[in-house]
């Protein structure tokens, strides 16, 4: 059996911690600043934790040897 790709958009969004947990980024930082108050984009600094049952279909599908 062939090994399987690791889906190349998802190797520059995803990161998967030393538990397992996926990690991302915040969304909603690339453009449309103006019309966002400062709290948002204050928040949505960083990166963040992502749920249980989305993780699992990124590690399954797109991370496969993760």
């Amino acid at each position: 059996m062939p090994k399987m790709k690791t889906k190349s958009g998802a190797k520059k969004r995803f990161k998967v911690s030393g538990t397992g947990k996926v990690i991302r980024t915040q969304a909603g930082k690339q453009h449309g600043m103006i019309k966002r108050t400062n709290k948002q984009i204050r928040d949505s600094r960083g990166t963040a934790v992502m749920f249980e049952g989305d993780a699992k279909f990124v590690k399954r599908y797109f991370l496969p040897y993760a």
